[in-house]
């Protein structure tokens, strides 16, 4: 009998406040520019899971617009959903996760970012557009 394969659930905030600045961290173990969030707790929604890491993470307490794409790392077995959110309080304060936290103009944030990470920005970014993407990656490269 073959075992199933483990995968981790995560879940991240993309929020732009009223300027069109996206809130991103970098991050305190791999210096890497992303959008805030973490692994989804069993015992909570997505919706739970990314208000709760994005405040954990940045100090801003966000609200859920909608899901704007779903990703699995293909390397590590970790699939993540995305969500566009909205600030509601707080100002950006760095934690033991985030190195630095900022509100940064989409442009220069994305380019801060590798492209796993900057396309889940992009895709959450569009006001409207077509069904939620699924997109694959090797934790840097799309695939």
């Amino acid at each position: 009998m073959t075992e199933s394969p483990l995968h981790s659930v995560s879940v991240a905030g993309v929020a732009f406040d009223e300027d069109g600045r996206v809130l991103l961290i970098r991050r305190q173990d791999n210096g890497q520019w992303q959008a805030p969030g973490g692994v989804l707790e069993l015992a909570e929604t997505p919706q739970q899971g990314v208000v709760r890491e994005v405040f954990e993470e940045t100090g801003v307490l966000v609200e859920v617009e909608r899901l704007t794409g779903v990703y699995k790392n293909l390397v590590k077995g970790v699939v993540a959903l995305v969500f566009r959110c909205h600030p509601i309080s707080g100002q950006p304060t760095s934690s033991d996760e985030a190195a630095e936290v900022a509100w940064v103009p989409l442009n220069a944030g994305t380019d801060r970012m590798n492209p796993a990470f900057a396309v889940r920005v992009f895709d959450a970014s569009r006001e409207a557009g077509p069904p939620v993407p699924c997109r694959i990656h090797d934790g840097v490269h799309l695939l």
